[in-house]
């Protein structure tokens, strides 16, 4: 009997050899026939009528073939009856859940040792590859993601009106929306299924992203960016667990590293983009005095094009069979998996070739859906039925996690998770911050003083810059069509002027007395006048809203140092795909945390912007191999059902890091350089060391 075989693995074998495995059975078996492959036509009896001929098993009774049998899938009857002779003596209902547990425990670990059997049989090529780039396309729209906002800031400050409280909460909001999705969504996809999942991920995204370049407040602005970030951190934990489940035990740490090339590319789109539109202010259009739309919400529409791209070509994928069979459904997998091997048999040349398999063990079935039929209750009690059902489901993943057989490795992972993430994104947003200040103090160092100045009867209509004017008496002048940026009027008189048509930024008013002056159409606030004395003066018409009129030359070179960083990983990348399969993962994450925490010291040296930029750009590269690593580890070291979760919980913890360090690090520049790089490289040192007691897991099979 071909099911009874320990070896689970059903494959055909070349030349004459044909193994039957349906046999007439009525108390005795009958032998085989022989197996040369002639046709004997009168050396044996004829068959009896009550007697079923091996020649006709697996046809009804007019000869026609079932449907499956050309594809290899034994009959249902057949299937039937081999488990009525395999089933246990007690009814499931009535056999303590331990036992349930350890038999599905027991059939997962032949079906991981079968699958990889398969994987390998099926071969590595066009199917994965459109597979690579699809999913590729979705980790891009993550690495997007976490540079959009940064690069919009300068101009969305302006035009939002935003203050530093506001640009701060909208810098953190997106790693707020990535840490919940991480967690909700990953651990549905062990419910629902990993395509089915990341179309929901995707679709979230896309939409949320496309209507924030539309909305014109901050509030709204705000509420897009955050569920744009719970969208597209749900894909992540998705994207690996979907891969790796097409990815043989010696392919898929390369590929999976090969697969994290995408999230850099996405960061150089990402600068390339910002670099190319939101200088151009022109690129927009205004529909009156309150809806605009300028180049920087052109850019935020841009950056969505990778999310919809992955979105629509994931249509045309099929769910991970692994997935499928873990939930017992065993044909639909099967026709997957046959799809796989066809398909890249047919690119290699080779479509005559049969793909073997006729039957894959599928775990024991445990858990039951609570269902209320449709005619009982209402549609809303029989969908509250249906999410509570799901979400205790996921709750009982997460804990799962933390049980005795996985409690360690979730703790270790966790703390090397939360120290890269602390120590990465902290020094990813220092980075151009220093930069920020040390162009800030030279601008200032370049500051005109002008001390007692007497103007009058003169007319201002050109622009003053990075000036400051003290003691200076202003009588019957006239400051028309003009702007003033990061100009200080200290302790000065103002008598008689006229101000018109004026915008400023940075400007403000000290100390100083300003009489019978009128300011018609300026944004001249009341905020920009500091202890001033207003005697008679008079506001009309004040400027409303926000306005970008001047190109700061600073931002040209931010969207340089992101676009240098994420090129800078690009060696990292191929050394750690090219080496993960052979000196190991935990190698590899120890290394890269330690090398890194070495090039946290030689920011010390940083002390100039292009000093900055080179430490920044050796930092990225060392760190990539953890990142890439990290990712491989986490993947394998959970089963099937919980992989998505587990990658989740600990996605969702990085993404807590980042938050932390984002705060911790910014709030000390222009402080001091000391905390934060010892903070990074003590964090980095602990992480690395304690990578170095997880288990290896490059030559174990797909749980």
């Amino acid at each position: 009997d071909g099911y009874r075989n320990t070896n689970l693995y059903q494959g055909g074998r070349a030349g004459n050899q044909v193994s039957d495995d349906y046999r007439y059975q009525d108390g005795n078996y009958e032998g085989y026939a022989p197996n040369d492959g002639y046709y004997r036509g009168g050396d044996e009896p004829a068959p009896e009528e009550d007697a079923q001929s091996d020649v006709t098993e697996g046809h009804d009774e007019d000869d026609e073939v079932y449907e499956g049998e050309y594809q290899g899938i034994p009959h249902p009857d057949d299937i039937k009856e081999k488990q009525k002779q395999r089933a246990p003596a007690v009814a499931d209902e009535y056999r303590d859940r331990a036992d349930l547990m350890a038999e599905r425990m027991e059939d997962e670990e032949q079906l991981a040792h079968q699958y990889e059997n398969i994987i390998e049989e099926c071969g590595h090529g066009r199917f994965q590859w459109t597979l690579f780039f699809v999913l590729g396309l979705a980790l891009m729209a993550d690495g997007v993601e976490v540079f959009v906002v940064g690069f919009v800031l300068p101009s969305a400050e302006k035009d939002m009106c935003l203050s530093s409280s506001n640009k701060g909460m909208l810098g953190l909001i997106v790693y707020l929306g990535m840490m919940v999705g991480a967690v909700m969504l990953g651990g549905l996809a062990d419910k629902l299924g990993r395509k089915q999942c990341l179309i929901i991920s995707l679709a979230i995204n896309a939409a949320f992203a496309f209507l924030s370049s539309f909305v014109q407040g901050y509030g709204f602005f705000l509420f897009c960016r955050l569920i744009s970030g719970l969208g597209i951190g749900g894909s992540l934990p998705i994207v690996f667990a979907y891969f790796s489940e097409f990815l043989s035990r010696e392919k898929r740490g390369e590929h999976l590293s090969w697969l994290c090339m995408f999230w850099m590319i996405g960061g150089i789109f990402a600068s390339a983009m910002a670099w190319s539109i939101i200088p151009h202010y022109g690129w927009g259009f205004s529909m009156g005095t309150k809806y605009h739309f300028h180049s920087w919400r052109v850019f935020v529409l841009v950056c969505s094009l990778p999310c919809i791209a992955s979105l629509v070509a994931l249509k045309f994928m099929p769910e991970s069979p692994r997935f499928l069979l873990e939930i017992g459904k065993h044909d639909e997998a099967w026709m997957i998996l046959k799809q796989v091997h066809d398909t890249n048999m047919r690119a290699k040349g080779e479509p005559e070739r049969v793909f073997t398999v006729s039957y894959i063990k599928t775990p024991k079935q445990i858990d039951e859906f609570i269902e209320i039929q449709s005619s009982t209750g209402t549609w809303y009690q029989r969908w509250l039925v249906r999410i509570t059902t799901t979400l205790k489901q996921v709750w009982d993943n997460v804990l799962y996690c933390l049980t005795a057989q996985y409690r360690m490795n979730t703790l270790m992972l966790a703390v090397v998770w939360f120290t890269m993430a602390l120590s990465y994104y902290g020094l990813i947003v220092w980075f151009p911050d220093m930069i920020r200040y040390f162009q800030e103090e030279a601008y200032e160092s370049r500051v005109k003083i002008f001390d007692e100045e007497e103007v009058s009867h003169f007319t201002f209509n050109f622009t003053l810059e990075n000036q400051i004017h003290r003691n200076g008496e202003y009588r019957n002048d006239k400051f028309i069509g003009m702007k003033f940026k990061e100009v200080r009027f200290e302790d000065s008189l103002f008598e008689e002027c006229y101000f018109e048509d004026v915008t400023s930024s940075e400007t403000f008013f000290e100390n100083c007395t300003i009489i019978s002056t009128v300011f018609y159409n300026t944004d001249l606030y009341e905020h920009k006048f500091i202890n001033c004395r207003l005697i008679n003066s008079t506001f009309m018409k004040e400027k409303e809203g926000c306005h970008l009129d001047f190109e700061e030359d600073n931002d040209f070179l931010i969207y340089l140092v992101s676009f240098l960083g994420s090129l800078s990983v690009l060696p990292g990348n191929i050394i750690s795909a090219l080496l993960m399969d052979k000196i190991g993962r935990i190698k590899m994450i120890g290394g890269s945390m330690l090398i890194s925490a070495v090039c946290c010291f030689f920011l010390f040296f940083g002390n100039s912007e292009s000093a900055m930029i080179g430490w920044q750009c050796l930092f990225c590269g060392a760190s990539i191999a953890a990142w890439n690593a990290l990712d491989v580890i986490t993947v394998e070291l959970y089963p099937t059902d919980k992989r998505a979760t587990a990658f989740g919980i600990l996605n969702g913890l990085c993404k807590f890091g980042a938050i932390l360090g984002n705060s911790i690090f910014s709030s000390f520049v222009g402080i001091t350089k000391v905390v934060p790089i010892l903070l990074a490289s003590s964090a980095l040192v602990g992480g690395g060391l304690l990578a170095l007691r997880l288990p290896e897991t490059r030559d174990q099979v797909l749980m």
